[in-house]
C-alpha cells in the first residue's frame, strides 16, 4: 500500500505479520467481518482478552475473525518479545484467535491499516489507548469503532457483529 492510498480502498489492501511469523493479509478474510483490536499484556484493560476470546469462540464458526495487534504505544504496556507475548496470552487467557507481531498504531509510523483508519475516521478515530476496537464489515469497510472502555461483549459491538454476519 502506498501512502497516497491510505484514505482510499478497503481494509483488504492491508497485511500484517503473524506473531509467529508469516503473512496475515486481511484479504484472506474477504467477505468476513474482522474485529481488529490493539492489545497489550500489562494494561488495566488486558482482561478484555477473555472477552475477545469469548467472541472468537461464539462467532468464528459463523465467519467472524478476531485479530489482536500487540502495541507498545500506550504506557509501554506491551514491552515483550513475540515469544513473551505468546506465552502470556496462552498462559493467562488461552488465546486461540490470531495475533500479529507488535506494531505502532498511532502517528506517522503507525501500521498502514491504522493510518487508513485515521484517514477515514479522522484523528479522533485513531486509538487513544490499548484495546481500541475496529470492526471491518464483510465489504472491507469500517463498520464500527469502539474505545477501550467498551468491552468486546457489549451489546453495541455484538449487534454490529450480528449485522455484519447477516450480510451476504
Amino acid at each position: 500500500m502506498t501512502d497516497d492510498a491510505a484514505d482510499t480502498g478497503d481494509a483488504y489492501q492491508f497485511e500484517f505479520v503473524a506473531l509467529e511469523g508469516g503473512r496475515l493479509p486481511l484479504s484472506a478474510w474477504r467477505g468476513r467481518p474482522v474485529l481488529i483490536v490493539n492489545v497489550a499484556s500489562f494494561c488495566g484493560y488486558t482482561p478484555q482478552y477473555r472477552d475477545l476470546e469469548a467472541l472468537w469462540q461464539r462467532y468464528s464458526d459463523r465467519g467472524l475473525v478476531v485479530l489482536g495487534v500487540p502495541s507498545n504505544d500506550f504506557g509501554a504496556q506491551e514491552p515483550g518479545s513475540a515469544a513473551e507475548i505468546r506465552r502470556f496470552c496462552d498462559s493467562h487467557y488461552q488465546i486461540d484467535f490470531p495475533l500479529t507481531e507488535k506494531y505502532r498504531v498511532v502517528g506517522a509510523a503507525a501500521h498502514p491499516f491504522y493510518r487508513w483508519v485515521a484517514a477515514n475516521l479522522g484523528e479522533a478515530g485513531a486509538p487513544r489507548w490499548n484495546f481500541h476496537k475496529y470492526l471491518i464489515g464483510s465489504d472491507g469497510q469500517l463498520a464500527g469503532a469502539w474505545p477501550s472502555q467498551v468491552r468486546p461483549g457489549d451489546a453495541a459491538i455484538t449487534a454490529e457483529i450480528e449485522a455484519a454476519l447477516a450480510q451476504p
